[in-house]
């Protein structure tokens, strides 16, 4: 009975071990899915942070990258800046240099006096006043004197009269420059640079030729202004002189340095329009069979009137004072504005010389070939505007020298409005045209032998040399430049030449030899 109790018991034992068994399988497995979820939640949590370290490592290299790479944009442009900076400071000094250099060249500024205002002198209207100082009343004149040389020899005097006046008036020129140096202003008139060199010898002796040369040509260049007025006016030539020497001299007195320059400058090309228009009616009846004739024996007459035609050395010191002593644009003045009357002169003499005149194959001293052509009614009209504006620009020029001159000789600021020395320069010459209105011709002769050959020829050689001389160390020469080459040689030959010709019409005026 016993041993089937037990039975029993050990059934419900052992159901109630299975079942805590099977309770604790279950935990295991419970225990195990969940010890590998965490395993894998584990493993899953390294891996994210290993790639977080890894993206944060590729960011720092990206920053780093992008770091170098501004570094190297900011250095580059850093660069590029200073290169930038180099150049302006560059280009700023060779501004600098150049404005040195070019305060250098001038040797002063001109200043207005009111306003303090800057006011240099053009290098244009500086051509213009030399051209138009020089295109006067000589070249009215040349086919009066070279009809009987013919053309080829005359042009050959044109020619060699041309290079002396740029010689001689470059001389002028350096030996204006060194005595405004020393002087210390500008403003320097031939009667200074005569007293300078020579003393009062000198200064007397430039005087007296000065003002005769200024006043013979003044009185020649009234004389046949009035007589062109007269003809349109027809009015009497003294009145008509009058008239003409009223309205130009005022002119010149009132208007101011920069609007004379214009008024000038607008003559000068009123005068070359005129020419050509000469030209243009000229050769169309132009024969050059009438240029044949060639008779070098009549050279020598026709030398005086040919260097008269090329004058405007009265106005070097106006132009040296007005271009502030450069002596650049004082050479390329002169000569250029020089240049410009030759190839004028040249083709005028063809022009008038080969121009075929009805009835007469060649023209005597009775006539002359200018008045002529002016009674031609195809010509005739752009003669009269030729001659009254050429004569027009050269008496500007010659009373602006003779006024500078006489200011200086009387102790008054030179480049002023002083009504004295306009006076004195006006006045004589103009009662003398009056008085004398066929004085033309001979005044021009007398001008050119007695007046421009002893001070535009002897005098700058003589003076150049003086200079030359006084102040021949090697600083010297340094600061004060040779404006035409050569030594002793080139000035004797420059000044002894003026003598031989001075010389030699002397002798034709006093009857002592033939032309």
């Amino acid at each position: 009975m016993n041993t089937g109790a037990r039975p029993g018991l050990s059934s419900r034992t052992h159901r109630e071990a299975l079942g805590s068994g099977a309770a604790g399988g279950r935990r295991r497995r419970r225990s195990g899915a969940v010890g590998r979820r965490r395993a894998t939640r584990g493993g899953r949590g390294s891996g994210s942070k290993r790639a977080t370290t890894r993206m944060e490592e590729l960011t720092s290299l990206l920053r780093g990258a992008r770091t170098r790479a501004h570094a190297k944009t900011e250095a580059k442009e850093k660069v590029d800046a200073n290169d930038d900076e180099e150049q302006q400071e560059q280009q700023e000094e060779e501004v600098v240099v150049g404005r040195k250099d070019q305060e250098q060249q001038r040797l002063f500024s001109n200043l207005d006096a009111e306003t303090l205002e800057h006011r240099p002198g053009s290098v244009v209207g500086s051509i213009s006043l030399v051209a138009g100082t020089t295109v006067g009343a000589g070249i009215l004149a040349l086919p009066a004197v070279t009809e009987a040389a013919g053309y080829a020899p005359s042009s050959a005097v044109i020619v060699g009269c041309w290079a002396y006046s740029c010689v001689t008036g470059l001389l002028l020129a350096e030996v204006n420059l060194r005595l405004m140096c020393e002087l210390g202003r500008g403003g320097v008139s031939m009667l200074s640079m005569a007293n300078s060199t020579f003393g009062a010898p000198g200064r007397y002796t430039a005087g007296a030729t000065y003002v005769f040369l200024h006043y013979a040509l003044l009185v020649a260049y009234l004389a046949r202004g009035g007589e062109l007025v007269a003809q349109m006016a027809e009015v009497s030539p003294g009145l008509a002189s009058v008239a003409f020497c009223g309205l130009l001299g005022t002119t010149v007195y009132m208007a101011d340095s920069t609007s004379l320059d214009r008024v000038n400058t607008a003559l000068v090309f009123g005068v070359v329009a005129s020419f050509f228009g000469i030209l243009l009616v000229a050769f169309a009846n132009f024969d050059p069979h009438n240029l044949a004739h060639s008779d070098a024996s009549a050279v020598a007459s026709c030398v005086p009137v040919v260097a008269l035609s090329f004058v405007y050395h009265n106005i070097v010191p106006i132009i040296c004072s007005s271009l502030e002593g450069d002596r650049r644009k004082i050479a390329v003045s002169i000569a250029a504005g020089t240049s410009i009357p030759l190839v004028m002169f040249l083709l005028w003499n063809a022009a008038i010389l080969g121009y075929s005149l009805d009835g007469a194959e060649q023209v005597g001293e009775a006539v002359d070939p200018l008045r002529a052509l002016q009674e031609d009614p195809g010509v005739g009209s752009y003669i009269t505007a030729f001659s009254l504006l050429a004569v027009a620009t050269s008496f500007i020029g010659f009373v602006l020298g003779l006024v500078d001159f006489l200011s200086d000789a009387l102790g008054l600021p030179t480049n002023s409005k002083n009504a004295v020395p306009f006076s004195l320069a006006l006045l004589p010459p103009t009662a003398f045209a009056v008085v004398y209105p066929d004085a033309f011709l001979s005044a021009l002769e007398y001008a050119g032998t007695y007046g421009v050959l002893a001070l535009f020829g002897v005098l700058p050689a003589a003076m150049a040399w003086r200079t030359r001389s006084e102040g021949s160390s090697e600083g010297d020469k340094r600061n004060f430049g040779r404006m035409v080459p050569g030594g002793t040689a080139t000035l004797a030959l420059v000044g002894g030449s003026s003598l031989v010709v001075i010389i030699q019409q002397t002798l034709i005026n006093l009857g002592a030899t033939q032309q």
